[in-house]
């Protein structure tokens, strides 16, 4: 499946009530709770002991894509193209791949 697929295919899930600015702030809030979701199983597992459930973290981390997904739509750009943009940017930000040195002198700036 392409990104641009599984856009089409999630939001054919969406409330069709909603107008674009609903949209965004349901993907806002959305993105919070499922965030907030994958950073409770990791405090429960590593805090508290719980078993490591990677099966319930990747339907979270799905749930995140979904909200994500949303927000593009939201913003009528196609979910590809803000990866696309993610990357080119990470590529200017860290050319030669991640370095710690110019992470720390970027948050200096």
């Amino acid at each position: 499946m392409t990104i641009g697929e599984y856009q089409s295919l999630a939001m054919s899930t969406l409330n069709p009530a909603l107008t674009k600015r609903d949209m965004l702030l349901d993907a806002a809030l959305g993105l919070n709770g499922e965030s907030g979701e994958v950073a409770d199983l990791l405090k429960k597992h590593w805090m508290q002991g719980h078993p490591f459930d990677s099966r319930r973290l990747a339907e979270e981390l799905g749930d995140v894509a979904w909200y994500l997904a949303e927000a593009a739509t939201a913003l009528d750009i196609d979910l590809e193209a803000i990866l696309r943009m993610n990357v080119e940017k990470l590529r200017r930000r860290y050319p030669e791949g991640f370095d710690a040195r110019r992470s720390i002198l970027r948050d200096s700036e």
